[in-house]
């Protein structure tokens, strides 16, 4: 049979025709407001990284403070700026220790309206000299400072503050700075210091959330490759758990007496759905093999992968065959999804008219198939090629701009299982 695209992925989210978007008890659950989301995943670890580079470039612009102290025409206002920076540095860090969860929006605004007001004084504090890039200090080291909540922040916001600040500098350099050849370096320089860390670091964790969420999916789906042929897929584990635990519950409540019989037409009913439930449950587990679960529950491959499969064949697939093949999609999928190409992958299993060789009696031969669109074959990756191999032996062609992968693959013969 061809199936369908996947209904539930591995979070949970319900893609059907009309995009729906609903999802299981479990990630309602973990995924919940009151659950910390954007400190987990190893973002900690990068904030603690980015708080380590923050409070060096603050040393290294009160070394400047410092060094230029009797050049400041009023020097107070550019050591107020530096007192409130210090405080907000501090403070912030500390709160991102303490908090499970995003920054709330007020402590959010309030570090916002602390770097403005940073950077009005500094401002304040040097515009008499007319050379921003040369004297800023505090002003500079303020967006840099953005860094100590893009893992508590969403990306928008930190672009949003960010692009703020930078503008800030460009209109103060534009307005003060009597712009030549010889200072203009200095004022682009500067301003490339308070804005570019602060975009470099959104790069990184954006990248890094990503790869950890591929990852967490990848190994999330690869559960599937010691499954039973025909098995029901991990969202529906789950929800046999609950089914089990209220069933439980039920009979508990009966053989204690605490609910009597015969049952109230209400427990009755309910009773009746737990029934029902489990038996499609327990249907739908002897009708979809390991690799449908693992396709239309997987995040990535659910979105780019289709399957036909008319007699259920993956099944007989063994462990190493398994991760050859579901590694073989994968690394089509990612290879192409990272150059933004409209890919897809469709794989196609087969009964083999090849005859096995003596000696092989109880063994038969299947064809699995895989075209693969918006990849070329020079763009593929040697561990590719690996992967295919684990499953049988194979021949490549070029296909409509397409690379097919044709597999000839010896299985367990299942009439002597």
């Amino acid at each position: 049979m061809t199936y369908a695209p996947p209904e539930e992925n591995t979070l949970g989210v319900i893609v059907g025709a009309r995009h729906r978007r609903t999802k299981s008890a479990a990630v309602r659950r973990l995924a919940g407001d009151d659950t910390p989301r954007l400190t987990s995943l190893g973002t900690g670890f990068v904030g603690v990284g980015a708080a380590v580079l923050v409070c060096l470039r603050a040393l290294y612009g009160l070394s400047w403070l410092v060094a230029q102290w009797e050049i400041y025409p009023n020097p107070v206002p550019a050591a107020i700026a530096w007192l409130l920076l210090v405080f907000l540095i501090v403070g912030t860090i500390i709160t991102v220790q303490l908090i499970s969860g995003p920054l709330p929006h007020w402590m959010f605004a309030i570090f916002l309206a602390g770097l403005a007001a940073v950077i009005a004084l500094d401002l304040y504090a040097i515009w008499g000299l007319h050379d921003i890039g040369a004297y800023a200090t505090s002003a500079i080291a303020a967006g840099m400072t953005l860094l100590l909540i893009i893992t508590v922040r969403p990306y928008s916001d930190i672009v949003i503050a960010v692009s703020a600040i930078g503008v800030a500098l460009v209109a103060a350099v534009l307005v003060n700075v009597p712009l030549t050849t010889d200072n203009l370096s200095p004022q682009i320089t500067s301003i490339a210091f308070a804005v570019v860390p602060t975009a470099v670091g959104l790069a990184l964790i954006t990248n890094f959330r990503r790869l950890v969420q591929v990852e967490l999916d990848r190994v999330l789906v690869q559960s599937t490759l010691t499954a039973p042929r025909f098995a029901v897929g991990m969202m529906a584990s789950e929800e046999l758990a609950r089914l089990d635990l209220a069933a439980e519950k039920l009979l508990d409540s009966v053989a204690n007496g605490s609910t009597k019989l015969p049952l109230a037409p209400k427990i009755a009913s309910t009773a009746a759905s737990l029934a029902t439930e489990l038996r499609l449950h327990l249907i739908e587990g002897r009708r979809e093999t390991w690799l449908y679960h693992a396709i239309t529950e997987s995040d990535l491959l659910g979105k780019s992968v289709t399957l036909t499969d008319k007699g259920s064949l993956a099944g007989l697939l063994d462990p190493v065959q398994r991760d050859g093949l579901l590694s073989t999609a994968w690394l089509l999928v990612t290879d192409t999804a990272k150059r933004g190409a409209k890919n897809s992958v469709h794989i196609t299993i087969a009964p083999s008219t090849a005859i096995v060789a003596s000696g092989l009696d109880d063994k038969v031969a299947i064809t699995i198939s895989i075209t693969s669109t918006g990849v070329t074959k020079n763009r593929i990756d040697a561990s590719t090629w690996e992967a295919v191999a684990q499953v049988g032996s194979y021949t490549d062609t070029i296909e409509n701009s397409s690379v097919r992968l044709d597999i000839e693959c010896l299985v367990d013969n299942p009439a002597d299982q």
